[in-house]
């Protein structure tokens, strides 16, 4: 298990309602309404829910480390790069899981080069380092 030695950031927020409520940050920044896609039984709706919000943290995290990276590495993309998380989430024997897929796009870098510095930004990212050895994640340089 890996614990940070020092905390450089840290941050709350509080769900209510569960999976149909919201969810806010104590600093008031981040506020959602949550619902329950149908395709988990739920009435669908507006509101976002866990696992859309769990890969757009991870993608954007995952931005960064790939940014990190890349620039310790003197490789400059030809535009700019980005990531796409696929979350999903299916039953186990015992509850459910998660499984993704970042797909990360490097304009203009060599397959080889994107690959390294994709495998280098795993290493780094934070998500990456959570989810290490818990979920199934792919990496894939489009």
């Amino acid at each position: 298990m890996m614990t940070p030695e020092k905390i450089l950031y840290e941050t709350e927020v509080t769900a209510t309602g569960g999976r149909d409520g919201k969810a806010a940050s104590a600093d008031g920044l981040l506020s959602v309404s949550l619902s329950l896609p149908k395709s988990l039984g739920g009435p669908g709706g507006e509101g976002t829910n866990p696992e859309q919000l769990f890969a757009a943290g991870y993608a954007a995290c995952f931005l960064g480390a790939v940014k990190l990276v890349a620039r310790t590495r003197k490789v400059v993309p030809a535009a700019e790069p980005s990531v796409t998380a696929r979350v999903a989430m299916g039953p186990v024997p015992v509850g459910y899981a998660l499984a993704v897929e970042l797909k990360v796009s490097l304009p203009g870098v060599e397959r080889p080069v994107a690959e390294a510095i994709v495998a280098g930004a795993h290493e780094r990212c934070p998500y990456s380092n959570a989810t290490r050895g818990n979920i199934d994640v792919k990496l894939t340089v489009i």
